[in-house]
This record gives structure tokens, C-alpha cells and sequence, in this order.
């Protein structure tokens, strides 16, 4: 069995402010500028770091988020 790349861990947890970037999402008006705030501990879904955002349905690929500080 071949061996699987480790996920490259976002730090990202519960309550954690975040905005996405460089993503289709982050391009909707509605999105745009929006800050998220994480409601779950991140997991692996298909090779994949993701998250749940609150207000937004399905988990989030962490790869495209960014904390937001303060």
C-alpha cells in the first residue's frame, strides 16, 4: 500500500476567525471580505484538511482560509 502525504496541519480550531482567499468562494460578492468563524476541529476529507465554518454548509478546505487576528 502506498503511503499517503502527511496533511499540512492549519493550527485552525473552534472559534478561530477566518477569511477565505484565492478560491471561488472568496470571489462571490457574498463571500467577499466575510469573516468565518470555524466550528469544528479540522479533519481529513479525501486528502484534504477541511473545516466547518459556521453559516456555511459542508466542510471547508483549510488551504484556502486565512486566520484572522485580533
Amino acid at each position: 500500500m502506498a503511503k499517503q502525504p502527511k496533511l499540512k496541519k492549519s493550527g485552525l480550531k473552534p472559534e478561530d476567525k477566518v477569511i477565505m482567499h484565492s478560491c471561488y468562494e472568496a470571489r462571490k460578492e457574498k463571500y467577499k471580505d466575510k469573516v468565518w468563524t470555524v466550528k469544528s476541529e479540522p479533519w481529513d476529507l479525501c486528502g484534504s484538511e477541511v473545516v466547518l465554518l459556521e453559516g456555511f454548509n459542508g466542510g471547508f478546505a483549510t488551504e484556502y482560509l486565512k486566520k484572522v487576528e485580533g
